[in-house]
């Protein structure tokens, strides 16, 4: 394992794609979305009509997904299936119960689980998603856990997605969220756990700048950067 390893988890819209991607920004790391896998795997399946919990059906589709991560010359981190450029459209509400579901699939976490490895040891990473400090990477040198109240991650989702005008209510949103949650939480593969030398992070009082220099912190602190 890469010294400068940082895995970040915690529950959905907690603040973990976007302060992970502007820390590594900031420290010239590279970023990984490991829940934007899940979605591609999602997506997929949506789009072949694939119930998301027919476990039979999804494994049966892996074996022709060809997922990929590339970065542009900002760094902004863009995701392809099959060729196809699904950066969008992996982000739609719609796609976020199938992720749920379907990262709750032993197969499916498997599949991804060897990218995901292969990324830790060739880079210095930063990587986020709901294992990554227990399952991915046990041995980061940093695990950082954010957190925050439902109902304040249901909001903050809801004005995202207002913001795209893509049309929801925020009950929806809290409704997808704490479906989400419970998902994350009880699924016998790889739950959503804080593990026992992480650092926890409470997003819930405090606006994206002081959460991205509190987790900058932590981060320079712990490696001398």
């Amino acid at each position: 394992m890469e010294e400068k390893s940082v895995a970040i988890d915690g529950p959905s819209c907690a603040g973990k794609s976007t302060l992970a991607r502007m820390a590594a920004d900031r420290f010239k790391m590279i970023y990984v979305d490991t829940g934007a896998l899940y979605r591609c795997v999602g997506l997929s399946a949506m789009r072949e009509g694939i119930a998301s919990k027919d476990a039979a059906g999804v494994i049966s589709m892996l074996g022709g997904l060809n997922i990929e991560m590339r970065y542009s010359g900002d760094g902004t981190q863009r995701m392809f299936v099959n060729g196809a450029d699904v950066t969008g459209d992996i982000r739609l509400p719609e796609t976020s119960v199938y992720a749920s579901d379907v990262s709750a699939i032993p197969a499916v976490r498997a599949f991804l689980f060897d990218m995901q490895k292969e990324m830790a040891r060739k880079y210095d990473v930063i990587m986020d998603g709901r294992d990554i400090g227990t399952v991915v990477m046990p041995d980061a040198g940093l695990k950082i856990y954010l957190t925050a109240p439902s109902a304040v991650r249901a909001a903050r989702r809801y004005r995202e997605l207002t913001e795209k005008s893509i049309g929801t209510t925020y009950e929806d949103v809290l409704r997808d969220m704490n479906y989400r949650d419970k998902n994350d939480r009880l699924r016998a593969i790889a739950p959503l756990t804080v593990a026992a030398d992480a650092i926890v992070v409470d997003t819930a009082d405090i606006g994206l700048d002081e959460s991205l220099e509190r987790v900058c912190t932590i981060i320079g602190e712990r490696f001398g950067l």
